[in-house]
């Protein structure tokens, strides 16, 4: 029996392992299934590919790459195989790790996005780009439907982005019209140099994401219709980035759909820009931002509050707790470490926020700047507490913690006054770099940003283009 054959003959096996169960997502060139490992009693994800579409002989080696790929903001290949249908047909099948999850083009069918979860969701997928690209893959198919938007149900803050589907990758060249003249799915996000044929590279994965994260702010694809009709438009106008996009947004966007490939940020210039955006965006919280409205509008802000209790301090009557939540997460996962806390002090008020990575002591959310960590003015690098004097007797060093590092900066009002600090604590003795002194400086500036426009409502308009909804799958993206 083929493996796309009367699957609710539930004895057969894929492969005398896998139990294929319903179809979560088909297209062109495949059909995916939720299915079973019955050898480890897990689910996956199994993804069929039509006879006669890719060249099983010229994949071998292309799919020992695939399943050396190992990154949190990728789907990851499990196993692969051919099998043999009772017509003699042979097909491939990969084999995926399942993730439960809404992937980007149906959640764009359901709202707009803030500009922080844009910005998220861009980080992500740089990361992802910059790991493949370095080992010599390309994905060739980056759109919405292939990034899965993954809740781990732990309580973080936001989804994170996964990339998924690199069947394309395998087979080379299925940029193509199909018989009846419509395209695959993949024309709105080809690059230029896909949309002539030439030579596909990093650059050419980079335009399309720039064309996924215009999409989350338009919600409509720049380049609709058909392979031709979607091939000449790119190939004779640039994408319109909206004019009432925040600069820094503006300027990204505008380098990652350059026409030459050789002018898109590719590798860490990429992962840099964007975490530097979603940096800036952290700052203004969850904007979201409507590109259509008229420019002095989309810069103008409403006045401050007019119930503001006078005499009190103009920056901290009340704490956006979510903000500096966001503020410590983002500057544990800067470090790669467990352990980020801020604490904000002002006159006879104090606030504190921390970021404690699971697996933790519970102990580490009583630690305080206070007990032996008074706020100073200036940067303070203990790269090993247990051989630095003032520490290493510390139960922070010798209790169940066990912290060797910790690096803070201060937070500094505009007007020079220092009202806390910011500070990463990690279990592994390490050094901070003057880039990493740098990235979590300008963080710190960004958090008393916000605290000080914290009395100014942030504009949320809605998104008035139409969509029609769309639908997603939970599994692995279009097939």
């Amino acid at each position: 029996m083929g493996p796309t054959e009367g699957h609710e003959g539930r004895e057969a096996l894929l492969d005398g392992r896998y139990r294929l169960e319903q179809a979560i997502g088909q297209g062109g060139m495949s059909v995916v299934y939720r299915a079973v490992d019955e050898a480890l009693g897990r689910p996956v994800a199994v993804k069929v590919f039509h006879a006669g579409t890719v060249d099983i002989a010229r994949q071998e080696a292309e799919l020992g790459v695939l399943a050396s790929l190992e990154h949190h903001n990728l789907v990851g290949l499990l196993d692969a195989g051919v099998v043999t249908g009772s017509d003699g047909t042979r097909q491939r099948f990969l084999v995926m790790a399942l993730v439960v999850g809404q992937d980007l083009e149906a959640r764009l069918s359901v709202g707009p996005l803030a500009s922080r979860h844009i910005a998220e969701i861009g980080y992500d997928m740089a990361e992802a780009l910059h790991y493949i690209h370095a080992r010599g893959v390309v994905h060739r198919d980056i759109k919405p439907s292939n990034i899965l938007l993954v809740d781990y149900g732990n309580g973080a803050d936001r989804a994170r982005a996964r990339l998924t589907d690199f069947g394309i990758a395998l087979a080379a060249g299925v940029e193509r019209l199909t018989a009846d003249g419509v395209t695959t799915g993949t024309a709105a996000y080809l690059s230029p140099e896909q949309a002539r044929g030439g030579d596909v590279g990093p650059a050419s994965d980079v335009y399309s994401l720039g064309l996924v994260l215009l999409q989350c702010f338009t919600r409509r694809r720049e380049f609709p219709g058909s392979l031709v009709e979607s091939a000449v438009a790119r190939l004779s106008r640039d994408p319109v980035v909206p004019e009432p996009l925040p600069e820094h947004w503006k300027s990204l966007l505008r380098a990652m759909t350059a026409q030459d490939p050789q002018d898109r940020p590719t590798g860490p210039d990429l992962v840099t820009l964007l975490r530097d955006v979603m940096m800036a965006d952290t700052a203004v919280a969850d904007r979201v931002v409507d590109p259509t409205a008229d420019v002095a509008e989309a810069t103008a802000s409403t006045p401050q509050d007019a119930g503001a209790e006078p005499g009190r301090p103009a920056t901290l009557d009340e704490l956006p707790d979510e903000a500096l939540h966001r503020t410590t997460a983002m500057a544990a996962r800067l470090f790669d470490a467990p352990i980020a806390l801020v604490e904000v002090l002002d006159e006879d008020r104090e606030w504190s926020q921390s970021y404690i990575a699971e697996g933790i002591d519970e102990s580490a959310r009583s630690i305080s700047f206070r007990n032996g960590f008074a706020p100073v003015p200036v940067p303070v690098v203990i790269p090993d507490g247990a051989a630095h004097p003032e520490m290493q007797n510390s139960p922070l060093v010798t209790g169940p913690l066990g912290i060797r590092f910790y690096v803070s900066v201060p937070l500094v009002k505009h007007d020079g006054t220092p009202i806390g600090t910011l500070a990463v604590l990690d279990t592994r003795p390490r050094e901070a770099t003057e880039a990493d002194l740098a990235n979590l400086r300008d963080l710190a500036a960004l958090a008393v940003t916000q605290l000080e426009l914290r009395q100014e409502s942030l504009r949320t308009t809605n998104d008035s283009i139409p969509v029609g909804q769309q639908t997603g799958n939970e599994a692995v993206g279009q097939a």
